[in-house]
């Protein structure tokens, strides 16, 4: 190969619209608070969704603002492998879930950057409107059933021992449960915790359960929490 031929390939750069380019932003910003307002409003994942979800924003618009630059000079695109096969991300992803939206979010800034603009926009919206029908569906068909984290931190155990006060928790939970599972057990010298996720039959029974626990160990905290609607800190 000439140098005149490599002059060509690495000088073939089309100039970037500023006017393109701020449009594709303002879409990708408008698509990343849809993504943000999904994932707050039917994500189910127990982190904290209220703050990983303002990291789309971000996510979407940086890929647009990659993309288009890139797509325009081919010894930028050479450059941008280079430096991103140095580039290491350690935090992790919890749920697969997360990895989902991180990923719709991606998908949205290539689309953007590359100039389709309107079979993302449509595909992003079609996605997002899937995800809610098929979430609207299954609460229908589980909409008597409830997952709960309950926490019960006795506070004094009137000396039982260990294997009193479990045979006595598990027999309250299961009254008023339809499955329970022991997640946590911590024993000090004064007081125990216990968390389970319980799977409720009906949401009145959060108070007979409580009741129950608090009239055999009158000194005794208990807190439910809701697993897939976890308050945002």
């Amino acid at each position: 190969m000439d140098i005149n031929s490599q002059n060509i390939i690495f000088n073939s750069s089309e100039e970037l619209s500023l006017v393109t380019t701020i449009f594709s932003l303002g879409v990708g910003l408008a698509l990343s608070i849809a993504i943000r307002w999904h994932f707050r409003n039917y994500g189910s994942t127990l982190s904290n969704r209220e703050e990983f979800s303002q990291v789309f924003p971000f996510i979407l618009m940086t890929t647009i603002l990659i993309i288009t630059v890139v797509k325009s000079s081919i010894a930028l695109s050479l450059g941008l492998v280079g430096a991103l096969s140095i580039v290491r991300f350690r935090t992790p992803i919890k749920e697969p879930e997360e990895l989902a939206y991180l990923f719709i979010s991606i998908a949205a800034g290539l689309g953007l950057g590359a100039g389709q603009i309107k079979v993302t926009v449509v595909s992003v919206i079609l996605i997002l409107l899937f995800m809610m029908f098929l979430r609207n569906n299954w609460k229908k068909n589980d909409i008597s059933g409830k997952n709960l984290f309950i926490s019960i931190d006795l506070l004094d155990p009137s000396k039982k021992n260990k294997e009193e006060i479990m045979e006595d928790m598990n027999s309250v939970l299961l009254q008023h449960s339809r499955k329970i599972d022991l997640r946590r057990f911590d024993s000090r010298d004064s007081s125990v915790e216990l968390v389970y996720l319980v799977d409720i039959s009906e949401v009145k029974n959060i108070n007979d359960i409580a009741n129950e626990i608090q009239k055999k160990y009158p000194k005794t905290g208990v807190t439910f929490l809701d697993q897939n609607k976890l308050p945002s800190i």
